[in-house]
């Protein structure tokens, strides 16, 4: 095994999972940063992944892997610098593990994030968001998941992590509604919910009949749905209500826009 197999290895086990208590999805994020860095370095070099070494892994390496993330994979500036964030972890981490590669180790750790325009958050007005958790079809069962779950992530503000992180037992009915998670920073979250969202979400459950552990919001196969086929349904949500909503048209709704409407809707437990 090579140092950085070791560094590599030990940085997953000792500093992500023991010492900062990583969630699943930070663990999921650093993963693929490094094992996508990992092949392209293999490339480059022409050789296993297994068998670089630190000095395979200068800051003209990484340097052109952030480039190959913009140019041939079409990552954005933002997930370009979010990979860098995570290489430059693993490199604080090697620092004190392995100073006889310090030169190298500085050389990464200067390579500075990558400037961009940000984009102003898009904000849905409340005929918007009305008539897009009317889109859904109550006549289906992934309609009625997916008007409870559109109507929990515009009510709640929860991230789409948490929210498809949910389990049934995470719901809280009766006085004092709620539902619990494990938020960003793997800190526990409670956030209220309102009269009609717990009626909705009564029904759901009564309909969803899972376990206290089960997912909230399931596939029809009973697994957790996933991040990209929620995306895919909003999207598709999206473009149904803009027929009766045209100034939908004109904006890009993800779930992390529902995140910042406000004031908090109520929605119908019709």
């Amino acid at each position: 095994m090579t140092a950085l197999s070791a560094t590599l290895q030990a940085f997953f086990t000792d500093r992500l999972i023991r010492q900062r208590q990583a969630s699943p999805h930070t663990l999921a994020a650093y993963r693929d940063t490094l094992r996508l860095m990992l092949v392209f370095a293999a490339a480059r070099h022409g050789t296993e992944p297994s068998k670089l070494e630190f000095n395979d892994l200068d800051a003209a390496c990484v340097g052109d892997f952030l480039d190959h993330l913009e140019d041939h994979r079409g990552n954005s500036a933002r997930t370009r610098n979010a990979r860098l964030a995570a290489i430059r972890s693993l490199f604080r981490f090697a620092a004190l593990r392995h100073p006889e590669h310090a030169a190298t180790i500085e050389r990464v750790l200067a390579i500075p994030p990558k400037r961009f325009e940000r984009r102003l958050v898009t904000f849905l007005t409340e005929e918007e968001l009305d008539a897009l958790l009317s889109a859904p079809s109550r006549s289906t069962w992934t309609g009625r998941r997916d008007h409870a779950l559109l109507g929990l992530a515009a009510q709640t503000g929860l991230r789409a992590s948490e929210l498809i992180g949910l389990h049934c037992a995470d719901v809280h009915l009766g006085s004092g509604a709620h539902v619990s998670c494990m938020g960003k920073g793997r800190k526990q979250r409670i956030t209220p919910i309102t009269c009609n969202m717990a009626a909705v979400l009564r029904v759901w459950l009564a309909e969803r009949a899972g376990q206290p552990a089960d997912p909230l919001f399931p596939t029809q196969t009973g697994k957790r749905i996933s991040r990209d086929a929620l995306e895919h349904r909003l999207a598709r949500y999206v473009e149904i209500a803009a027929r009766d909503c045209p100034s939908l048209q004109r904006k890009r709704v993800t779930l992390h826009v529902l995140r910042h409407y406000l004031p908090r809707p109520t929605i119908s437990g019709s």
